[in-house]
């Protein structure tokens, strides 16, 4: 404005009385102007010191709890959802990094009836939550958290079972405590021992189970729910657990996998004869050793699933490392870690290696037969990103308030299944992934 009325106004020929006008109306707009910075800095300034940052927001986040994401459409047919990820091309989601996440889990011990004493973590009186506030993250690429809503509607009209052992039923709970955010499951069934379970999810027609069969393979196991035995397993090594098989063909989807067991002692039969053990000292067998066993039932398991001619989709999770320190689980192994190993900070026990090569080996094997029969086969390789995570173990708090009578006290620790929530929920995030995106890893 004030260029403007240079322009139209020649300050040599204008009266004085002019000039004088000019000058008052130029000064007042610039006490205006001046009045208007003002203000306008002195609310912008009012809204930063009324919402302070919290120095330790990322060390100690407000909530325990994430929010669930945003609801979106979509279709039964995977291969139109084909990108959750924003990155296309190749990507292992397997190699990566633990990375802090302060949104926290999508829920807790109060929002989840689902957890198993053994497991309840905050419940038993765990003093500590970073562990809650991690979260996988593959290198080059991107993976979404898992959606509870979108794996409901996904799974409309579908049967899904987690078939293994302990820490198959370490990982449906997890899921089911992520989906009851969204809908209450029932439970409809159950074993004499609860090892085995079956849940409805009635607004879906979705039915989720958990297995229970540790070998996978045929077993005579003679031991208690304390996991003390009073005889050797007897273990056949050319049969099923028809717990298993007999009901494969009802299902829609399967997370299946093998492991710790194998490392007990065993009485190998083949044929109906004894061939060999597995640490049977005085026995007068031939030691044969777990990898011969467990090589076995990786390809009666694998084989069983390809030359099924049923089209459902199958996940092979690898085995689980433990991290007992000065001892095991029954000689007074400890697991006080409270943060997740760098990559370079941590190696693989020997057994771990052992199992988890034999996996990939028979696995690969396996997977190029599979498409030629129509059969989806994908690998659930956790095993290396469980290796990284020491802190997110019951250890003590496997009992309620271990410490309550004696701050001292000796307690059995438990260093191999995970505390609900607890790192396991990130397998979901990856299952969801490659449900979604399954083909491009």
């Amino acid at each position: 404005m004030v260029k403007e009325m240079r322009s139209v106004v020649n300050p040599f020929s204008a009266p004085k009385h002019n000039n004088v006008i000019i000058k008052f109306a130029v000064s007042f707009l610039l006490v205006g102007l001046a009045f208007h910075l003002l203000i306008s800095d002195s609310f912008r300034f009012s809204s930063v010191v009324e919402t302070p940052v919290p120095a330790n927001e990322e060390t100690e986040p407000e909530s325990l709890v994430a929010s669930l994401p945003a609801e979106e459409p979509v279709s039964n047919d995977f291969a139109a959802n084909e990108s959750q990820t924003s990155q296309p091309g190749k990507c292992d989601l397997f190699v990566g990094d633990w990375i802090r996440d302060p949104s926290g889990p999508f829920y807790t011990n109060q929002s989840c009836l689902q957890i198993e004493g053994h497991q309840n973590c905050m419940k038993n009186g765990r003093p500590d939550s970073g562990y809650l506030h991690w979260r996988w993250n593959p290198r080059g690429c991107s993976l979404p958290r898992f959606n509870p809503k979108k794996f409901l509607r996904l799974m409309r009209n579908k049967s899904w079972a987690f078939i293994g052992d302990s820490i198959s039923r370490n990982h449906v709970q997890s899921l089911l405590c992520t989906l009851s955010q969204v809908e209450q499951a029932v439970e409809v069934y159950h074993d004499e021992e609860y090892r085995s379970k079956i849940w409805r999810f009635p607004s879906h027609n979705f039915t989720l189970s958990v297995i229970w069969t540790p070998f996978l393979i045929k077993a005579d196991i003679f031991e208690d729910m304390n996991g003390i035995s009073s005889s050797e397993i007897q273990l056949h090594l050319d049969k099923l657990d028809k717990k298993w098989t007999d009901q494969y063909r009802n299902l829609d989807y399967a997370i299946i996998a093998g492991g710790k067991w194998f490392l007990k002692t065993a009485i190998y039969h083949e044929n109906n004869v004894v061939t060999g053990c597995h640490y049977c000292p005085g026995k007068k067998l031939t030691e044969l050793g777990f990898e011969y066993a467990y090589r076995k039932a990786m390809q009666l398991i694998l084989n069983f699933i390809t030359n099924s001619g049923h089209k459902a989709l199958a996940f092979f999770r690898t085995t689980t490392p433990d991290h007992f320190e000065n001892g095991e689980w029954f000689s007074g192994g400890t697991c006080n870690r409270k943060v997740p190993f760098k990559e370079d900070e941590v190696n693989m026990a020997d057994v771990d290696t052992i199992m988890h090569n034999i996996e990939l080996e028979e696995f690969e094997k396996a997977t190029a037969l599979g498409p030629e029969k129509g059969v989806a086969l994908k690998l659930l390789d956790t095993t290396r990103l469980s290796l990284l995570r020491p802190d997110g173990h019951p250890g003590p708090y496997r009992q309620f308030q271990p410490f309550a009578e004696d701050k001292n006290a000796k307690v059995q620790n438990d260093c191999l299944h995970w505390c609900l929530p607890g790192p396991i929920d990130s397998w979901n995030d990856l299952v969801m992934e490659m449900i979604v995106n399954g083909g491009i890893y």
